[in-house]
């Protein structure tokens, strides 16, 4: 079995020459408004330098920067709220897992207490602590009756 041939069509673009077209005036040079004034420096050595005096470069003036948005604040405030409340909610969760641990202790010693209680209780009861003993020697049960 052959696999079918898969044809595509291919079109090729033949690069075309740019051409230029000479401009309608030809340019002049354009000399400057004002001629600048040359001036001689004399060197500590005793050398003079003759040359156009330069201004210096002025920088631009700074442009005012427009005032901060209120969505950037409102965003910003926004941020410092969440982190305060994340703050706050770890505390919390802090101050409830001590809680808990707490009241968890609390119910253990009450527990112990009162084990402790009921104990003393049921082995003290075993003891005389006086009142009256009874000593029944023959006694005899007829049809559910205590004959003594």
């Amino acid at each position: 079995m052959n696999a079918p041939e898969h044809h595509t069509a291919v079109e090729v673009h033949q690069p075309q020459p740019i051409t230029v077209h000479p401009p309608a005036t030809p340019l002049a040079p354009a000399q400057p408004g004002s001629v600048p004034a040359v001036a001689s420096v004399v060197l500590p050595d005793g050398r003079v330098v003759t040359g156009y005096a330069v201004e210096p470069a002025k920088p631009e003036p700074v442009a005012v920067k427009p005032p901060v948005s209120r969505t950037a604040v409102n965003l910003a405030l926004g941020g410092v709220g969440f982190l305060a409340v994340c703050g706050g909610l770890l505390l919390l969760t802090s101050f409830i897992a001590a809680l808990t641990a707490f009241v968890t202790q609390l119910i253990t010693l009450a527990a112990v207490i009162f084990g402790g209680w009921i104990a003393v209780q049921v082995f003290s009861a075993s003891s005389h602590r006086g009142g009256t003993t009874v000593n029944i020697r023959k006694a005899t049960f007829k049809r559910n009756h205590f004959h003594g």
